[in-house]
């Protein structure tokens, strides 16, 4: 796996009788990154890029990672409800808030609950709506590498990322990863039915992120949030899989950088 330059710090808080592991560096506007389903691997090159223009926030999502599970978690609206509680032991009232595939879902959730706290709101591949074509790949169903492997437009770039053999600690990270995962998103999986006519009222400014060869969430999905949000743009990077963070770094952290400094 590619490693980002060490200029970060580690830090925990206690949130609602848990504890949260988060990672944090750069400086400038406060901006939260949530994690995919499959776990946070650690500070990754993309948050190198955003910490240079931004006060990034990485937190392991409670029940995932070196956070604690909260036993009665059973919706990403739970997770939600923490990360709220969280921004106020930081002392943080207003941030950019950035999801990635699940952790969009999380956000968006977050969004229709306190979009005042918001700046302004990032959706990356992000989970969440019902696709009105398509479905979302259900990770529960395949082995780790070949959910992860469907991340990627190809197999090189998956390796080139996580090696030609996975490494134990990843994998061990995605078998805890998916257990919280089905706990929160099963019964319909990754999506909530109530999401939608919510989003309506989210006057946030919104920029939606998708990988044109999203293989995991159809990119239809991005359509479906940008048609729901009333402030949204949407910038589809042609050729990119699921995982763009990982495919192209430097151009989705520029689009956030730009975005959030706007």
């Amino acid at each position: 796996m590619p490693v980002a330059t060490q200029i970060w710090n580690e830090q925990s808080l206690e949130v609602a009788g848990l504890t949260l592991r988060y990672l944090k560096g750069g400086s400038g506007v406060p901006l939260v990154t949530l994690h995919h389903s499959t776990g946070s691997p650690g500070w990754l090159p993309v948050h190198d890029e955003l910490a240079a223009k931004a006060e990034v926030y990485l937190p392991d999502m409670p029940g995932y990672g070196q956070s604690t599970r909260p036993e009665w978690a059973r919706e990403a609206r739970d997770i939600a409800i923490l990360l709220g509680q969280a921004l106020d032991r930081l002392g943080l009232e207003k941030v950019a808030l950035a999801g990635f595939g699940f952790g969009g879902f999380v956000a968006a959730e977050f969004a229709t609950m306190a979009s005042g706290r918001l700046s302004h709101l990032v959706l990356v591949g992000a989970a969440g709506l019902q696709p009105t074509e398509g479905e979302i790949l259900d990770e529960m169903m395949v082995d780790f590498d070949q959910y992860v492997k469907a991340g990627f437009r190809s197999d090189d770039l998956y390796a080139q990322n996580f090696g030609e053999e996975t490494a134990p600690e990843i994998k061990q990270l995605w078998d805890f990863s998916r257990e919280m995962t089905a706990r929160l998103t099963w019964k319909p999986y990754m999506f909530n039915r109530r999401l939608a006519p919510l989003l309506k009222e989210v006057g946030t400014p919104t920029l939606i992120i998708w990988g044109g060869d999203d293989r995991v969430v159809p990119v239809v999905c991005g359509r479906q949030y940008q048609a729901a949000l009333p402030n949204a743009r949407l910038e589809v990077i042609d050729g990119a899989g699921h995982l763009v963070e990982y495919e192209e770094p430097a151009r989705v952290s520029s689009l956030i950088s730009d975005f959030i400094k706007s």
